[in-house]
């Protein structure tokens, strides 16, 4: 009979913002040891003052270990990776010499293809791709504030089982499913559909599909990423159309993270949302107006002078 792994027992988060942080903190929360590696500005604030986590439940300030440096995942059992898409292979090859033979990294990234690029920088660790739905935002340094959801859907691999159950225990909605690239599928057309809208508009989901147009513009975004999945052979699962509506309900005052990475003057991730589609579209022989638009419009916001 096989052995189940156990439990991890120090779990580091590698890009320890607003997604890293809710779930490293919902851990820390439940008493598992984690670290949190990110930004210099945040790991003052949780070393002076603990990770300040204030969600639709509990508003609470959690000690926890943080540092700025990637020798910090040394020894964990497991790494929730979550830094930024365009910044995946580089923060890669900085964990590479601090992980042992085996480490589970597990993905907490927006797109469909950051655990393949992971392992090719990660090739001694045990890469697991997960499709993430929260809505969280850093309300300032060291500070989560939490607008809803908070479940995730993880690869299977031969440790993810056992954080998963950590993440269970911690509150947090967890499940293993054989099919994630399609469950990544299923997250990516959503974010097509709300990130750049919210970004251009600078609007708030509940607000933004209340405006003239809206709503048939992401339904033009969905069947052109329903078009591309199909071509490239995946099964997305579920009521694409129900989980689009569901957002706007379900997350009303959230921003999308392309819309708060704009605000802060940071370069988005809509190379790796909307711009994948239009580029896979390009080599499948599938149009793809809408997305296309909506890419060049939050690529022409990021390289717009005095932004």
């Amino acid at each position: 009979m096989n052995t189940p792994p156990s439990l991890p027992r120090h779990v580091a988060v590698m890009g320890a913002g607003a997604v890293g942080c809710y779930f490293g903190g919902m851990l820390a929360r439940a008493g598992c040891r984690v670290t949190l590696i990110g930004r210099a500005s945040h790991v003052q604030a949780i070393q002076t003052r603990g990770l300040h986590l204030q969600t639709l439940t509990f508003d609470e300030h959690i000690p926890l270990s943080a540092s700025d440096q990637a020798s910090a995942a040394a020894g964990a059992d497991a790494v929730l990776f979550a830094v930024k898409s365009p910044d995946t292979l580089a923060a890669g090859e900085r964990l590479r010499e601090h992980l042992g033979p085996g480490t589970l990294v597990l993905c907490l990234q927006n797109g469909v293809d950051n655990a393949e690029r992971l392992r090719t920088v990660l090739p001694d660790a045990e890469v697991a791709a997960a499709v993430v739905y929260v809505a969280t935002e850093m309300a300032g340094p060291g500070h989560v504030r939490h607008h809803g959801r908070g479940e995730l859907v993880v690869e299977p691999t031969p440790q993810s089982p056992a954080l998963a159950q950590a993440l269970i225990a911690a509150g947090v909605p967890t499940e293993i499913s054989d099919n994630v690239r399609g469950a990544l599928w299923a997250k990516l057309i959503l974010n097509c559909a709300y990130n750049a809208l919210s970004a251009v508009g600078r609007m708030a989901y509940g607000e933004l599909v209340q405006r003239p147009g809206v709503l048939e513009v992401m339904r033009d975004v969905v069947a052109e990423c329903r078009a591309v999945a199909a071509a490239q052979g995946v099964t997305v699962p579920g009521d694409v159309d129900a989980a689009v509506r569901r957002i706007a309900q379900t997350m009303p005052t959230q921003f999308s993270s392309t819309a708060q990475d704009l605000k802060r003057g940071k370069p988005s991730e809509i190379d790796h949302l909307n711009g994948y589609v239009v580029h896979q579209g390009e080599a499948l022989g599938v149009p793809t107006p809408a997305n296309r638009v909506l890419w060049a419009m939050v690529k022409l916001v990021e390289s717009a002078p005095g932004r």
